[in-house]
This record gives C-alpha cells, sequence and structure tokens, in this order.
C-alpha cells in the first residue's frame, strides 16, 4: 500500500486528485498540500521518520505551476536526499515533460486527470517501490545526536547537551563547546530525554538536570544557571523544577 502526498495549489483540483487516489485499492493513504513549502515541510517530517516510520511517504503527486516555489524546484530539492520519495507530476502543461523525466519522474499525467490514466501511474509508483533496492534502516543512537556542520555529520554525546532551545521546527543543542542546529521540535526532546533527566523549564527551553548549577530566586521570578548561562524559568514549570532539584539532591 502506498502513502501518497498530492500538492496543488487549486483547492478543487487538490480535492478532486486525493477522490481519486483514495478510491485506488494500492493507495494506504492520501494527504494534500496546498503548495511546495507546506509539501516540503510534510516531506522532511517524512525522511526525518524513515522509509517505515508512521510519517513516511512513498511518492509525491505533484502540480507543476504554482506561486513562490514550483513542481520543478520541489522536485530538485528532493532529488538531494538519500531516500526521496517517488514524484508523479500532475499538471495541465504538456511543455514540462522532458524536464519532468529528467528529474526522474515517474509518470507525467495530463490534467484533467481520467482515473484510468491516474491508476497507471500508481501502478508504475508501486512497481519502483516495490522493486527498489531495500536500504537497511538503523535505529537511531539513543546516547548521541547526529548533527551536520560543513557538510560533515558529527555525533554529539546527549550527556554534554546542557541545555536545548527551541527554533520553530528546529532545535538548537548547547554544550561546553559550542551548539548545534537541529531538524527537530523541542516537544519530541522533551519526550525522548525526560528518562535522560531532561525537563521543561519555559516553552523555548528544554535544560539536563545534572548541568543546573544554581536555582536563583528574585522578586518573585525563577531562574537557573547553566554552563554559565541564566535561563529564565516560567511560573508554570517552577514548581516541577523545584521538586526535581529536591528529590536529586536527596538520592
Amino acid at each position: 500500500m502506498l502513502r501518497a502526498l498530492a500538492v496543488d495549489d487549486e483547492q478543487p483540483s487538490l480535492e478532486e486528485l486525493l477522490y481519486l487516489l483514495n478510491a485506488d485499492p494500492r493507495i494506504g493513504s492520501a494527504e494534500g498540500a496546498g503548495d511546495a513549502t507546506e509539501a516540503l515541510r510534510r516531506i522532511n517530517r517524512a525522511l526525518e521518520s524513515g522509509p517505515g516510520g508512521p510519517e513516511a511517504i512513498d511518492v509525491v503527486f505533484l502540480d507543476i505551476h504554482m506561486p513562490g516555489l514550483d513542481g520543478l524546484d520541489l522536485a530538485r530539492l528532493l532529488g538531494g536526499f538519500a531516500q526521496p520519495p517517488l514524484v508523479v507530476f500532475v499538471t495541465a502543461h504538456e511543455g514540462f515533460a522532458v524536464q519532468a523525466f529528467d528529474l526522474k519522474a515517474v509518470d507525467y499525467v495530463l490534467k484533467p486527470v481520467r482515473r484510468e490514466r491516474l491508476a497507471e501511474a500508481i501502478r508504475r509508483a508501486a512497481q519502483l517501490r516495490d522493486t527498489a533496492p531495500r536500504i537497511p534502516v538503523h535505529e537511531p543512537d539513543p546516547d548521541h545526536m547526529s548533527v551536520e556542520l560543513g557538510g560533515v555529520t558529527r555525533f554529539v554525546a546527549v550527556e554534554d547537551i546542557t541545555h536545548v532551545e527551541a527554533h520553530g521546527d528546529y532545535a538548537r543543542l548547547h554544550t561546553a563547546q559550542g551548539s548545534h542546529l537541529v531538524r527537530i521540535p523541542l516537544s519530541t526532546l522533551e519526550e525522548r530525554w525526560r528518562p535522560r533527566g531532561f525537563v521543561r523549564i519555559h516553552r523555548r527551553h528544554l535544560v539536563a538536570l545534572r548541568h543546573i548549577a544554581e536555582l536563583r530566586l528574585d522578586a518573585g521570578t525563577v531562574s537557573v544557571l547553566v554552563d554559565s548561562v541564566e535561563l529564565q524559568v516560567s511560573r508554570r514549570h517552577a514548581r516541577q523544577l523545584r521538586d526535581l532539584l529536591l528529590r536529586r539532591t536527596a538520592s
């Protein structure tokens, strides 16, 4: 069963394409995106999840003419990933077929989309997915985080991370040696590292209890000193943090 993402900035076309995809028995799930930027965010989550993960996407059904980043631009970006989803272009324009197949598109379907023609594109995508070489999926190392720095992948020990700062869908990991930006939400790290002694102290900060040097109270505000950096503790997290530190000291 294929997991599909349909991308089209025209809502009626997107709804029609999703209807046809969901009617095909080879499609296990189909979701939509209204532009290439939204689609790229969704595909990034899929790539982070891995080919067998819950967020995975097998094939993208992609319009070409869209405002901002167009379908060809998005396909070029996907070509730079190690394990990109398959791409089927669905467009009203005949003139981009050569460029589409240069980008290794599975198929090029013209609008208005006919059910039989889309079924052939789905068949091709399913065949390619099933015959593609299986790349072994390795479980992530729970003791390290991989970070990209100047084209080089480095591995940061979780025990060396003093605190983490939220940056939208990204997070900045701070260590005594420097900081690294990774594409993972703070809420995900909070859930993953809670058993390792990390605690949320603010909507923007996650802190390792073992790296807290001081708990400061000043005129009703609470802050902590972590690796010579003072971080504010929100009122809703202050009591939990104080209790955790007291239990840690008592043990």
